[in-house]
């Protein structure tokens, strides 16, 4: 595998990739990761040992995203040469940057085929790293450089099939695969609500809502504060926990302040995912959600295998998560009928508790080692469909 994103730096990315890794190898398989090195600086987190297997190359920083790397091309090469046919039977890019480059010149030498995961629904999200090139431009751009790139490799995993479809109205005819992230077992474990209040002051009985998440403009965090303005008004201690760290976090403080929403919106930065991210889940009435660009949404996941309500609208990657989930309450992205939904929430504990079990079942379906299982098969495929110019390759 090879990707320009791995933890420290902490997103949707980091955690599929590491999901699918641990599962792939207690079924038996060598998985070798080559991710950036991140300076202490900007690693935004305590860097942990990183498991066997694990390469660190140098990186580089991107501009107008300081917490964000891409591999250096002349280290990973020189990395790279140390690899012969046999050492590989697939090659797996997560990102289409420097990683998908050289995951392509890496196949070419080994003879081996290459999947792509497409995580990111690109054409939402440019325009916001490109300023001063109109947004029409910025999307026509990210279709033609997916279309290309999908073209590239032998396969392509799509985490929904909303973002199937998309790809398939671009004009991407490569063979694509629906394959969600699914969430390891550690993600079921009980997180305590009550240590989460207690470490941040926040008293037991006071009604809290949470949005765990890139902060980031492509999340569509400024909707859910107007929807916060509405909420206070039926429901006037409300709390709003944003936890996670990004490029909108000096607008979204600005805007709260504009908005007379201090008291109410509580900024935490990023949690440690094993206990800390487990205990802000639990210790939510309800867990908001209003991105329109998600491939999946794992996070919705991750609060219903911990009983939090989800309320949250259903766009893209989300449909499926939402669709039949008795443990959420789908909204229109329209602060008014947001509000109202989460009210009702907040406003009733038989509800609450209705859903909250609801939601664990929800979350039940999506273990993790079925969708490495699935994966495990599309990788026998791109290999049996590959072997005969791969021996060709190889001689």
């Amino acid at each position: 595998m090879l990707s320009d994103v791995f933890f420290p730096r902490v997103n949707g990315v980091s955690t599929s990739i590491q999901t699918y890794r641990s599962d792939l190898q207690a079924l038996g398989h060598q998985v070798t990761l080559v991710a950036p090195l991140y300076p202490s600086a900007a690693a935004g987190a305590a860097t942990a040992i990183d498991p066997i297997d694990t390469v660190r190359v140098e990186s580089r920083g991107v501009p107008r995203d300081p917490e964000d790397r891409l591999l250096k091309w002349g280290p990973l090469m020189r990395w790279a040469e140390s690899l012969r046919p046999d050492d590989v039977d697939v090659i797996h890019i997560q990102t289409p940057f420097v990683a998908h480059y050289a995951g392509l010149r890496l196949a070419r030498r080994l003879g081996c085929p290459v999947v792509e995961t497409y995580h990111t629904y690109f054409e939402h999200y440019l325009h916001h790293y490109v300023p001063g090139i109109p947004a029409p431009l910025t999307r026509m751009l990210a279709r033609r450089m997916t279309v290309s790139q999908c073209h590239a490799v032998q396969a392509v995993i799509s985490p929904s099939r909303q973002m199937a479809d998309a790809l398939r109205e671009y004009g991407v005819r490569t063979p694509i695969e629906v394959l969600p992230t699914g969430l390891p077992p550690a993600a079921f474990g009980a997180g305590n609500g009550a240590a989460f209040r207690a470490l941040f002051g926040i008293p037991a009985q006071r009604p809290v809502v949470t949005f765990v998440g890139r902060v980031a403009h492509e999340k569509n965090i400024d909707f859910l504060l107007q929807m916060l303005v509405e909420l206070r008004r039926r429901v006037p201690d409300v709390l709003m926990v944003i936890a996670g760290e990004g490029p909108a976090e000096q607008h979204l403080r600005s805007l709260a302040a504009r908005l007379g929403l201090e008291p109410n919106v509580l900024f935490i930065g990023y949690l440690e995912r094993t206990r800390g991210l487990l205990d802000c889940y639990r210790a939510a009435d309800a867990f908001v959600f209003a991105s329109r660009t998600e491939t999946q949404g794992l996070v919705l996941l991750e609060a219903m295998a911990q009983g939090t309500p989800v309320v949250s609208t259903a766009v893209m990657g989300t449909v499926d998560v939402l669709s039949g989930a008795g443990g959420a309450v789908v909204v229109p992205e329209e602060t008014g009928a947001f509000a109202a939904a989460v009210a009702g929430v907040l406003r009733d504990p038989q509800r609450r508790e209705e859903l909250s079990h609801c939601a664990r079942e929800d979350a039940a379906r999506w273990a993790s080692k079925v969708m490495a299982e699935r994966l495990v098969r599309l990788y026998e495929g791109v290999i049996e469909s590959d072997a005969a110019p791969r021996s060709v390759a190889a001689s």
